[in-house]
């Protein structure tokens, strides 16, 4: 596993155990009712990407990744705790990341590899500005 893959890897387990602390974000504390968190549009990128991750790492023969970005994805969802539209959202920003390099790479090419590491390079940085920017006091 590159360093890139496993500060993400952390970032995410930091953003999720950030999220599970009561108070700890504080738009849960006072958003109107419905109303989405601030850095919903971060979360639903970050869904995206692990969606990404989730094709190209095995199509690029990184072994023992099988599942570990959905089950990421699956871990996030379950601690965000979010209403069936919004989870709806979520799955479907994961399903898009994946479906989109589905569509392009049949086979790990040069440019596939580039396209991990710059997922990993974005997901990295979107997971801890979440948490820097959320994620507590």
């Amino acid at each position: 596993m590159t360093f890139a893959a496993m500060r993400i890897l952390s970032l995410v387990c930091v953003l999720t155990l950030a999220a599970a602390v009561p108070g700890a974000v504080p738009s849960r504390a006072a958003p109107a009712e419905g109303a989405p968190p601030p850095y919903d549009a971060d979360l639903m990128r970050l869904a995206e990407i692990l969606g990404a991750l989730h094709y190209l790492r095995p199509l690029c023969g990184v072994t023992g990744e099988a599942q570990r970005w959905r089950t990421e994805m699956q871990s996030l969802i379950e601690t965000e705790q979010p209403s069936d539209a919004r989870k709806g959202k979520i799955i479907a920003s994961f399903n898009r990341g994946y479906a989109s390099y589905a569509e392009v790479y049949r086979s790990c090419t040069p440019a596939a590899r580039v396209a991990v590491e710059r997922q990993l390079e974005e997901g990295a940085r979107l997971a801890h500005d979440i948490v820097v920017r959320y994620g507590g006091n």
